[in-house]
């Protein structure tokens, strides 16, 4: 990834991935070139070129230990040929955080990465500095003209959260690109999947310039556990949403559930009504394994409720043999399953239950009303 790969996230710092904190600079105060040649990227090439792990990439070293696919070994399936044949030493993957912009206040979230949870968190004294709004990058125009040159020639673009279809320069990169004629490339969304439109900009008059376009719709449950889960979420207009973009053969739409420990019971439940619903292909699944904070990971859960777990799954492992489902989704239960089992961090248990408690009283919500613990 470091020959590859150029992520922008909080405060314009440009990092390794979106995942391990492995920052290679600033786009706000420095040249693209700076960055991408500077001794901070040049640094982890060379420990990656002699075969040496860095601490700081712990998050796919845990999920690849318990037995899940990291983002590691995702992106080198996707582009490890791409990599051996590339013609340029220009990054061709990016992953662009423009701002925190956000219409959700999800529970495993934070104000970082959602505008929508700063009245929370400033009563909270977890927010941010004293806006809602945080920008990554303040000047459009500027990020334009030093990347530009890349991302004409780059292979995919991946947008997330804050959320991809609120926020205004997300839209006017796609502008750039479409009269720019780099239609060609991968867009990939990591999308609440709430609103396709955004005062004037239609997305979907974007969309349609593209060759190919992959949603991953952030849906960790359906109905009221998904609206406890992610603040925001409304189960019929994601359906609504959803049939307005079914006529686009092009667009591939997938759901792509944060595995926590709110909602790794329901996940059988949630694909199998996705699928009856026509939501969603077979294949349509893509699973995100929280790490971290530690109080949501579903290591946490207590003995009883993760042999609860094993026992869903294992009716589910029955039902999608008889259906025919693809190996490619029994797997991925397979590592939440697995991930799960992998370690005993039930001392962080009471921290759940502390944060669970203050969120309901801030937001009047119950726990009890949508889960089964």
């Amino acid at each position: 990834m470091p020959w590859i790969h150029y992520h922008v996230g909080n405060a314009g710092r440009v990092k390794a991935c979106c995942v391990a904190n492995i920052p290679f600079g600033d786009c706000t105060t420095q040249s693209f070139a700076e960055i991408w040649n500077g001794d901070a990227i040049n640094e982890l090439r060379t420990k990656f070129a002699n075969g040496e792990k860095d601490a700081r990439c712990g998050v796919c070293s845990r999920i690849e230990e318990a037995g899940g696919k990291s983002i590691r070994q995702e992106t080198y399936e996707k582009f490890g040929a791409d990599f051996q044949n590339r013609e340029t030493n220009l990054p061709f993957t990016f992953d662009i955080r423009f701002s925190n912009a956000c219409n959700f206040a999800c529970r495993t979230c934070w104000h970082g990465a959602s505008s929508a949870w700063f009245p929370e968190a400033k009563q909270m004294k977890r927010n941010l500095g004293e806006k809602a709004l945080l920008q990554n990058i303040s000047d459009f125009d500027a990020f334009i003209a030093e990347t530009g040159e890349a991302l004409l020639q780059a292979k995919e673009i991946y947008f997330a959260g804050g959320e991809p279809l609120v926020t205004k320069e997300h839209y006017l990169l796609l502008d750039w690109l479409v009269k720019n004629k780099a239609t060609q490339i991968h867009l990939r969304y990591n999308t609440n999947f709430s609103l396709l439109q955004m005062g004037e900009h239609k997305v979907l008059d974007y969309w349609k310039h593209f060759s190919e376009v992959e949603i991953l719709a952030s849906i960790d449950a359906h109905g009221k556990l998904g609206e406890y889960i992610r603040k925001g979420f409304d189960w019929e207009q994601f359906q609504a949403n959803r049939e307005l973009i079914r006529e686009h053969k092009h667009i591939r739409f997938l759901i792509a559930p944060t595995i926590s420990v709110f909602s790794i019971l329901n996940l059988p439940a949630l694909y199998q009504t996705c699928l009856l619903e026509q939501i969603i292909e077979a294949d349509g699944l893509y699973i995100n394994l929280l790490d971290r904070p530690l109080h949501y990971n579903t290591k946490v859960l207590p003995t009883d409720y993760k042999l609860k777990v094993v026992s869903e799954y294992q009716k589910f492992y029955l039902w999608a043999m008889k259906k025919g489902i693809p190996k490619s989704v029994i797997s991925q239960f397979k590592e939440c399953e697995t991930y799960m089992l992998s370690e005993d961090l039930s001392k962080q248990w009471k921290n759940f239950e502390k944060e669970t408690e203050l969120l309901d009283v801030m937001r009047g919500e119950h726990a009890v009303d949508v889960l089964e613990f």
